[in-house]
């Protein structure tokens, strides 16, 4: 190699390493593109689910999500838009905020815009009821609202918040690799959830999330790099020979040994050339008039879906720069305003471009656990997610089992800051034990927080303390309330 050659290259990664701040954040270019990687092959399966929350859902019409009038007709088309809005998001991200978070479109929100926005409406009446609810939280963020909220949360929650989602995640890996299920309504039980599919674990799948589980704590307990990527990529190869000799197919009612979210196979196409008809579809003020309930129902809507965006981020980020050693002494991530300006941006890119609300992924820890620690890593993220538009076979054969491992393991050092919270202080503790707990029972980020925040000012109350609460407290605290209220409240508009 030429002299030349050499010093183009050490400017090359002199430079970024300065722009990203590698070095100074104790890292690496390679625990970077190891960590973006990870990261992307843990929330890959987002490009197979969103299709399948979003493209079976007919709207007031009777139409589909990304066109046709068939169930499951759009599905290319919202595959390839959730990948592209993603990856320019992530790419965003990172080289805006440099923070390691990449961004997709959101579960949980995704639900809700198919099966309470949609349903009495139209697509795209929806996705403008998205774009409508990005532009108020962009705004809310520019005027420095939403920062100031976070400021005003006391650093207890903000840990018990962390904490929360590490359980959260911790379910989600068990329950997308059906090691956890629900018990089925027939059984007419009150009991909620249960091991494998009927009591006991059931299947090739679970053996194979075992596997990738029992791999990866082995490799990290040993210390070895790259514990998580080597982890996901080995059990892969496990689950597409388990596929090719047994011919699993997807998990169902009748075939409880199947795969959960994608079937590990490399049949048919591998390349593809991508559609994007959802792009653009969208009617910003269409709701308004087509939900019954009108203006008020519409903005009731639009509510509900700023309080669940605005608190998943806040809670996100917190948990990402804990995890990853980035946060000050009050518990607030490097340019936190960049990284809610972006998620704002990525609210409206979802909605414009008619995948949803776009938000930031939890699932970003698992990159983090790998030694993701800058924006590069989100840029890696995000570009291997455009490559996914093209790829969408490809990715579709990485199953959940395979990937979710990395879930559970970050989940657990997540877990390790509960020892920060005082649990003698009952006054913190009740509302940091309700956050951490209610985060997995509910399935949601923001009802745990929202539950804390509410149980915070009533304690604060009822001991007579009330002028310790800061007044932006008193405001979300009412706003969860409406929130928690919203199916009374939507009733009676109606």
């Amino acid at each position: 190699m030429s002299d030349k050659t050499q010093t183009a290259q050490r400017s090359a990664q002199s430079g970024l390493d300065g722009y990203f701040k590698i070095s100074e954040r104790g890292s690496t270019v390679g625990q970077e593109v190891r960590g973006g990687l990870v990261t992307f092959l843990t929330m890959a399966y987002i490009i197979v689910l969103n299709p399948l929350i979003l493209g079976f859902v007919p709207d007031s019409t009777g139409a589909f999500l990304g066109g046709g009038s068939e169930p499951g007709s759009g599905i290319p088309a919202i595959a390839a838009g959730t990948a592209l809005i993603a990856g320019l998001l992530t790419i965003l991200m990172g080289g805006v905020a440099n923070f390691p978070l990449a961004l997709a479109t959101g579960l949980g929100l995704n639900a809700f815009v198919a099966n309470s926005i949609a349903r009495q409406s139209t697509w795209g009446d929806a996705m403008g009821l998205v774009v409508l609810e990005g532009i108020v939280i962009l705004v809310l963020v520019l005027t420095g609202f939403r920062k100031a909220v976070f400021h005003a949360v006391p650093q207890q929650l903000k840990v018990a918040i962390s904490v929360g989602i590490g359980l959260f995640i911790a379910l989600i890996g068990f329950v997308d690799a059906r090691f956890i299920t629900r018990i089925p309504d027939a059984f007419q039980t009150t009991v909620p959830v249960q091991l494998g599919a009927d009591g006991h674990l059931v299947g090739w799948p679970v053996f194979v999330f075992c596997l990738g589980l029992a791999l990866m704590v082995g490799l990290w307990v040993r210390q070895v790099r790259g514990a998580i990527l080597i982890s996901i990529v080995v059990t892969t190869v496990v689950a597409v020979v388990v596929e090719a000799v047994a011919d699993l197919g997807a998990a169902s009612a009748d075939n409880p040994g199947g795969w959960s979210l994608s079937v590990p196979t490399l049949s048919g196409d591998v390349v593809a050339w991508p559609t994007f008809d959802t792009l653009g579809e969208f009617s910003l003020f269409g709701a308004f008039s087509t939900i019954e309930g009108g203006v008020l129902a519409a903005l009731l809507l639009v509510f509900s879906l700023l309080l669940a965006d605005f608190f998943d981020t806040m809670g996100t980020m917190t948990a990402i720069g804990a995890e990853a050693g980035l946060n000050d002494e009050e518990g607030t991530p490097p340019h936190a305003q960049r990284i809610l300006v972006v998620d704002s941006v990525a609210a409206i890119a979802g909605g414009a471009g008619g995948v949803s609300s776009n938000t930031s992924y939890i699932e970003s820890a698992s990159g983090v656990g790998e030694g993701a620690r800058t924006g590069l890593a989100s840029v890696v993220t995000g570009v291997l997610f455009l490559l996914a538009t093209f790829f969408t076979p490809l990715v579709s054969a990485i199953p959940s089992e395979a990937a979710v491992p990395a879930l559970v393991l970050v989940g657990f050092l997540m877990m390790q800051q509960v020892s920060e919270i005082d649990w003698r202080d009952v006054e913190l503790a009740i509302p940091a034990f309700l956050t951490v707990v209610l985060m997995p029972f509910t399935y949601s980020i923001s009802v745990g927080i929202g539950a804390g925040f509410v149980a915070f000012v009533l304690i604060k109350v009822v001991v007579g303390k009330a002028r310790e609460v800061h007044p932006l407290m008193w405001v979300v605290a009412a706003l969860f309330v409406v929130y928690f209220a919203y199916t009374p409240i939507n009733g009676w508009l109606s």
